[in-house]
């Protein structure tokens, strides 16, 4: 392709320090994994517990059940991970199946996965103070599992094998909060209604209401859920999933429950946004358990100490084992650089994508991005018990919430191998050191001449009919002009033809795309709606630059994976033909768009439906930098043509009349009548 003006273009800044925050102890947090209900399969295929499951403790009894494959056995070992399941005529499903591959000609369009049985969960969405660090966030939101006497932060781990369906109602309990619930990176292919996004693919759900998200587990591997109401997930409302499946390098067992990192503040994400404060007394957490007055060095007032400690990573097994780790970034702004003193990764999967491993001592995640790796000690002579677990912010300036001052701030966590430990007994605080410089480390990607899939896309360019190099949009920003009631409306993702040349994303909580797909009205202009009425077979091709000279910006697209063909650090010259990676190039849903550099991606026109593209940042989400990818209109309209039609735009109309009843009393707002009910883009 060759490098033009009108490729996007990025101009953003940081208009101010955005904040994070939550409020209750997650003490001992439990991982409840198990599903308030599972659907028999009601047959003789096998029932296994996942080799990724947990070796003891709360949630180890969880099993798959494929008794609805007959003839069947699983064929996962220590050494062969990636075998999934096989029968004696040899159809095997593996590392090497193609968990995209769908038939959308037969009567009923069928994804090709495994046959799995039916996961149900009940989520309640609530309020409670949050104590995850020595200081205290009184107003957290938090998410309590059907049957538990409180709720947890982060929320309970969702598990389900490849081929269930998963199935959970979240009922909102938040006094004056809507809610609605994104699967991060999962496909939901022909189900765009289950997305999650309020103002996109449904309503918000009002306050005293349910919804009940159902979806197949088309793909394998880790994730987190998180609230898709503006800014909402930072106040706590996220937690684990797992997709237990197969896996491209060999290991014994996974020793715990994804390790969610985050940034983490101790007042309400929505004050900082409004009022362009930061965030008091910012850190950084694992799986909802830190030090305040590690990130800091010097004493913070009102630290409660029985509360703040590191994190700890419980291997009761031996150390010589290879064990499965599961990384997940969570933050509201930061990217992080992960390692364990001592010990190595062999990276085998990033966001849902299974890739060839390639092995090194940290790697870097940024939000929204998430990794399984293999961990093996260095030295499995090392009489060493206990290890640092390290949480770098690479350039804070540029690539995080905030400048942590402590010495030794990135010490969040210790590895301890307790086997053979008394009952009761504590790890020592390591003495390891790090195996390498990775504070200085840039904020950019992992290498992606490392990322390798192990099923392959071959990238077909974009048709004669759209533009020879792709779409065209710009990201721009704008400090200066207001937007009525939208009062931190300062970044947009903007089509280059746009009359307009500002203009963020704004959706309106009470009109969803998902009800307008017959387009009984114009698209607003703040909805920055994008059209792509091509074939299933079509490739959708966009570049995006950012030659602002401020930070990398992880952009997230739904519905799909895409495929990066090229990376570029520094601007090209006019008229350079960039070189385009088609043949299998690195594939993911978030891709960390380089400061000073581009990124070009390209994905299928396979997913009907409007589909969300946006920067995680969640301070950037909110200030407009996004849009949505209108794609396949009609065939959207026809899997979704009327509430008489289709029992998914019945019940979307019945969430979004129980939300208009709510909203439009403004006494049930958080600041009454006088307030301005959105101040964001919503997302």
């Amino acid at each position: 392709m060759v490098f033009t003006d009108s490729l996007w273009k990025v101009f953003t800044s940081f208009l101010g320090t955005a904040s994070l925050d939550q409020a209750l102890h997650p003490a001992d947090q439990i991982p409840l994994t198990i599903p308030n209900r599972v659907e028999d399969g009601h047959g003789s295929g096998p029932i296994f517990k996942p080799p990724g499951g947990l070796p003891e403790g709360d949630g180890s009894n969880f099993v798959c059940n494929y008794s609805a494959m007959h003839g069947f056995k699983d064929c996962s070992e220590p050494n062969n991970r990636g075998c999934w399941l096989t029968n004696d005529e040899g159809i095997t499903w593996d590392i090497n199946t193609d968990y995209e591959a769908t038939d959308e000609t037969a009567p009923t369009p069928v994804n090709k996965m495994p046959i799995g049985v039916t996961r149900t969960y009940h989520l309640t969405a609530t309020s409670s103070a949050i104590n995850a660090d020595g200081l205290n966030f009184r107003d957290g939101k938090v998410f309590q599992l059907d049957g538990e006497s409180t709720p947890t932060y982060p929320g309970p781990w969702i598990q389900a094998c490849w081929g269930d369906t998963i199935e959970v109602q979240v009922t909102n309990m938040l006094p004056q909060n809507g809610t609605s619930v994104h699967w991060h990176g999962i496909r939901q292919w022909r189900t765009m209604h289950m997305d999650g996004v309020n103002g996109i693919t449904q309503c918000a759900i009002a306050p005293q209401d349910k919804f009940t998200y159902r979806f197949k587990a088309s793909q394998y591997g880790s994730s987190w859920y998180h609230a898709h109401y503006s800014i909402q997930y930072a106040d706590g409302l996220v937690g684990p999933i797992t997709i237990h499946g197969p896996h491209s390098s060999s290991y014994d067992v996974a020793p715990d429950i994804p390790i969610l990192i985050t940034d983490w503040g101790h007042n309400s994400a929505f004050n900082a946004l409004v009022s362009k404060t930061k965030f008091l007394h910012p850190g950084i957490l694992l799986n909802g358990q830190g030090n305040i007055s590690a990130i800091y060095g010097d004493p913070i007032p009102n630290v409660d100490s029985s509360k703040a400690h590191p994190y700890v990573l419980n291997i009761t097994t031996s150390k010589g084992q290879r064990h499965l780790l599961r990384i997940i970034n969570t933050s509201f702004g930061s990217t992080f650089v992960f390692a364990v003193d001592g010990h190595t990764m062999t990276v085998v999967e990033a966001d849902f994508v299974p890739i060839h491993p390639y092995t090194g001592n940290n790697i870097t995640v940024g939000i929204g991005q998430r990794y399984e790796v293999i961990l093996e000690p260095n030295d499995q002579s090392d009489p060493s018990t206990s290890y640092w677990i390290r949480t770098y912010i690479p350039d804070p300036e540029q690539c995080g919430l905030f400048t942590p001052t402590g010495p030794n701030y990135e010490q969040t966590g210790i590895l301890w191998y307790s086997f053979g430990s008394s009952p009761g007994s504590i790890p020592p605080i390591p003495t390891s050191t790090p195996s390498g410089n990775f504070s200085s480390q840039s904020c950019v990607d992992e290498p992606y001449a490392s990322m390798t899939p192990i099923v392959p896309y071959h990238v077909q360019l974009p048709p004669s009919n759209n533009p020879p190099d792709g779409e065209t949009e710009r990201i721009l920003s704008d400090n200066i002009t207001t937007i009525v009631n939208f009062t931190v409306g300062d970044l947009a993702l903007s089509p280059l033809t746009a009359k307009a040349p500002f203009n963020p994303l704004r959706i309106n909580f009470s009109e969803p795309s998902f009800l307008n797909l017959n387009e009984s009205r114009l698209w607003r202009p703040s909805e920055v709606v994008i059209r792509q009425d091509f074939n299933r077979t079509v490739w959708i091709q966009m570049t995006i630059t950012n030659f602002n000279g401020f930070g990398p910006h992880p952009i997230h697209l739904h519905g799909h994976d895409f495929a990066i063909l090229n990376v570029t650090d520094g601007q090209p010259a006019k008229g350079e033909v960039l070189k385009l990676k088609l043949d299998n190039p690195p594939r993911r849903d978030v891709v960390l768009v380089p400061m000073n550099g581009l990124v070009v991606i390209a994905f299928k026109a396979d997913n009907p439906g409007n589909w969300l593209m946006h920067c995680h940042i969640a301070k950037h989400a909110a200030e407009g930098l996004g849009l949505q990818i209108l794609e396949r209109r009609l065939d959207a309209l026809n899997i979704w043509p009327n509430e008489t039609a289709s029992p998914a735009v019945k019940e979307a109309g019945r969430v979004c009349g129980e939300w208009k009843n709510w909203q439009e009393n403004c006494s049930h707002w958080f600041g009454g009548c006088a307030e301005n009910f959105q101040d964001d883009s919503g997302v």
